[in-house]
């Protein structure tokens, strides 16, 4: 049985990949990431591998942070 992506994750997959591709992320980019991951009380399956990725690629600095 598939599961299926909640809207949530579909959100935050495409702020994680706007980052991806800008090689940055602001300080109030990071912030709507967690709030969107976290704004339903519940951080499901997709959205825990994506914001794993994503921190990841901030430990590899293949994103940086900028202010």
């Amino acid at each position: 049985m598939k599961e299926e992506v909640s809207e949530s994750a579909m959100r935050l997959r495409a702020m994680i990949e706007k980052a991806i591709a800008d090689h940055k992320i602001t300080r109030e980019d990071y912030d709507k990431i967690i709030h969107i991951a976290t704004e339903d009380g519940y951080i499901d399956r997709h959205e825990k591998t994506l914001l794993s990725q994503l921190q990841q690629m901030i430990e590899d600095r293949l994103v940086k942070f900028v202010i």
